[in-house]
């Protein structure tokens, strides 16, 4: 069969009808598409099972992770040009499903389908990659159920995380600079991101700071070492658990330092004097978000600050019709969901917050998610052999897709500052927006 790649673009095209946006290289050699595009190699016939046992973005997501499906040439592009026929628009201002799935429900493209199936083989579902969650069970959000969808993200070993995200290991969105003014590496944006926080926060010495989902230490290591504070930082990974506690023990900071194993739903300690949420909200749920304001409004002193930092997606006409992407659910953030920012400003209204200020930073996550591929494909190798090479392609393809996303505005980041304004309303703000400076660093 030395025209499988012709046949599959001629089908593509009949389907989808636009011309196929990549070339394609088929598991007998044979190519065909546009010159010059990026080329979707599909390596096994068993890739096509997997597309059309589940059309649109989980079959595919399927082929690429098991190493089916590959890309030859620069995968931004490939992802761009795909991206508006294989997934659907969830920001799309109006209802929007992509070609390929509309094409699937016309009646005249079951010719199409069996000759497809002619030429993927054996008319037999492959099994999911090991890398996939299997089906879960129970009510959404449990305590148990987000420790274990926590574990499937984070607990991929330590290393591995080292190699993607380098020498900080924040693993949230970073602050670049412009041409000039010295954030020229992803260390620096990553450093001047935490300290944007602490001064959003006003920390100074000894102030009592508690961070929500801690990730491996660094903010509270930041905060500790630069302001004096004392911090408590909670995780749900045991294995970033483990190395925040070594860096803060080898950085002489463990009596003004201490990091738990706990759900922020379990905090009972007095309240604190600051708050930092930095990339955690993502994984608390939409019918968990007002329990999680609510609890950080009970943990924050009269007068403290809360900085909630926080993915968010365009608004869609029908909010309840919202899902999350299969690919992310299934095999990178379980039972993770995105809102729009109006929300999530709305439900810290509700517990009681007074919301003071909203930056949006969309361009600079773009930045860092193409610094975090870059790191891990110079690493391929060890990346692969620290996890395996299925996870490894899991989150090229997540990152690369996501920076993308950011790129073209179909979701954006916030910094969201509120404060638990004491009754008599003196919010102990400066009086000038963004004025970060005043009484923060203990000098």
């Amino acid at each position: 069969m030395a025209d499988a790649a012709e046949r599959l673009t001629k089908l593509a095209e009949e389907v989808l009808g636009v011309p196929l946006p990549v070339r394609i290289r088929a598991w007998d050699r044979s190519e065909s598409g546009p010159p010059g595009a990026p080329t979707l190699v599909i390596r096994h016939r068993r890739a096509l099972r997997r597309m059309m046992f589940r059309p649109g973005e989980l079959g595919l997501a399927r082929a690429w992770v098991a190493g089916d499906l590959d890309i030859d040439g620069d995968l931004y592009e490939a992802l761009d040009r795909l991206a508006g026929l294989i997934w659907e628009r969830s920001d799309a201002p109006t209802p929007h499903r992509a070609p390929v799935l509309r094409a699937l429900a016309r009646p005249e493209i079951r010719a199409a389908a069996r000759e497809l199936l002619a030429l993927a083989g054996a008319p037999v579902p492959p099994a999911p990659p090991a890398e996939e969650v299997r089906r879960r069970r129970g009510p959404l959000h449990t305590l148990r159920r987000d420790k274990e969808a926590i574990s499937h993200h984070y607990d991929v070993g330590n290393d591995f995380y080292a190699l993607v995200l380098g020498p900080s290991m924040v693993y949230s969105c970073a602050y670049w600079g412009t041409a000039g003014d010295g954030v020229a590496t992803l260390e620096d944006a990553q450093r001047d991101k935490l300290d944007l926080i602490c001064r959003k926060l006003g920390l100074r010495k000894d102030l009592r700071l508690l961070d929500v989902g801690c990730g491996w230490g660094s903010m509270v290591l930041h905060a500790a070492r630069e302001y004096g504070v004392r911090a408590v930082g909670i995780t749900l990974s045991e294995e970033q658990a483990t190395f925040a506690r070594k860096r803060i023990a080898e950085a002489g900071l463990a009596d003004r330092v201490e990091i738990r194993v706990q759900d922020y739903r379990e905090i009972h300690d007095e309240p604190f004097d600051a708050i930092s949420s930095v990339g955690m909200a993502e994984h608390v749920g939409r019918t968990q978000y007002a329990e999680y304001a609510d609890a950080l409004y009970a943990r924050l002193k009269p007068g403290g600050r809360l900085l909630n930092h926080q993915i968010a997606r365009r608004p869609v006409p029908d909010e309840e019709a919202y899902h999350v992407d299969e690919f992310i659910d299934r095999y990178v953030f379980p039972d993770g969901e995105l809102a729009p920012l109006g929300r999530t400003v709305g439900q810290l209204e509700e517990a009681g917050f007074e919301v003071r200020d909203v930056e949006a930073i969309r361009e600079h996550y773009a930045l860092t998610l193409r610094q975090w591929v870059a790191n891990l494909e110079e690493h391929w190798d060890e990346a692969a052999r620290l996890t395996s090479p299925g996870r490894a392609r899991v989150w090229r393809l997540y990152m690369a897709a996501c920076a993308l996303s950011f790129e073209r505005n179909r979701i954006g980041v916030n910094q969201v500052l509120a404060v638990r304004t004491p009754e008599p309303g003196a919010s102990g703000m400066p009086l000038r927006a963004r004025d970060w400076r005043t009484g923060t660093h203990r000098g």
